[in-house]
C-alpha cells in the first residue's frame, strides 16, 4: 500500500480518513497540523509533525492530502495544497467507493468524492475540491479549483461554480447558470 500524509486534523480530517479507509488502497502515515494545535491523534492515527516537517518528510513520503474543510474562506486549503506542490508531493484524487463518478467526468487532483455523492456524464472538477456526502453534480456542470461542495447540494446540468467557492448543504442551482468566484451560498438556499 502507498502511504499518504494527511495535512490537517480538524473535522473533515474525520471524513477523509472514513473514505481513505473504505478505498483501502493507501496507508495513512500520519497527520500534519499546526505546532500549536494541541491534537495528538485523529481517529487512532498520530499527528507525527507540523508544516514545517513538511519538507523533511517529503524524503520519506511522496504522496500528501490536503484535509482541511472550507466554510468561509478556501485559503487555507489553497496556501497548504501550493505548499504541498512546490515540496514535489503528489496528491491523490480520491473517490470512496460508496460515491459514484462518471467515467465520462474529469476530476483533478487534491479532489475528494465522499460518500454517496454523484459526479454525471462530463462533469468537471478542479483541483483539491470537496464533493461531500450526498452531493450532486450534474452533467456538463464545471466545479472550477478549491471548491466545497456540501452534504446534500444539487449542482444541476451545465452550471460553473467559480473558484474558492463554498455551496452550502442541500443548496440547490438553477441548470446553466455561473456562481462567481469565492461565493459562498448558504445551506438550503436556491440558487438562480
Amino acid at each position: 500500500m502507498r502511504e499518504l500524509l494527511l495535512i490537517g486534523a480538524g473535522g473533515h480530517c474525520k471524513a477523509c480518513i472514513d473514505v481513505i479507509e473504505q478505498i483501502g488502497d493507501w496507508q495513512i502515515a500520519g497527520i500534519i497540523d499546526r505546532k500549536d494545535s494541541g491534537v495528538t491523534e485523529v481517529l487512532g492515527y498520530s499527528v507525527i509533525g507540523s508544516d514545517e516537517d513538511l519538507l523533511e518528510l517529503r524524503k520519506q513520503y511522496d504522496y500528501a492530502f490536503v484535509t482541511v474543510g472550507q466554510i468561509r474562506t478556501a485559503e487555507l486549503k489553497v496556501k497548504l495544497f501550493n505548499q504541498l506542490k512546490t515540496l514535489g508531493y503528489k496528491q491523490p484524487g480520491l473517490v470512496s467507493p460508496l460515491a459514484y463518478v462518471s467515467k465520462h467526468a474529469t476530476r483533478g487532483e487534491g479532489t475528494i468524492v465522499m460518500h454517496y455523492a454523484m459526479v454525471n456524464a462530463a462533469a468537471k472538477i478542479g483541483d483539491n475540491c470537496i464533493i461531500n456526502s450526498k452531493a450532486l453534480i450534474e452533467h456538463d456542470a464545471l466545479i472550477e479549483n478549491y471548491c466545497h461542495i456540501s452534504t446534500g447540494a444539487t449542482i444541476n446540468g451545465g452550471v460553473r461554480v467559480g473558484e474558492q467557492s463554498f455551496i452550502g448543504s442541500h443548496a440547490t442551482t438553477k441548470q446553466a447558470i455561473t456562481i462567481p468566484p469565492k461565493s459562498f451560498i448558504k445551506a438550503g438556499t436556491l440558487v438562480k
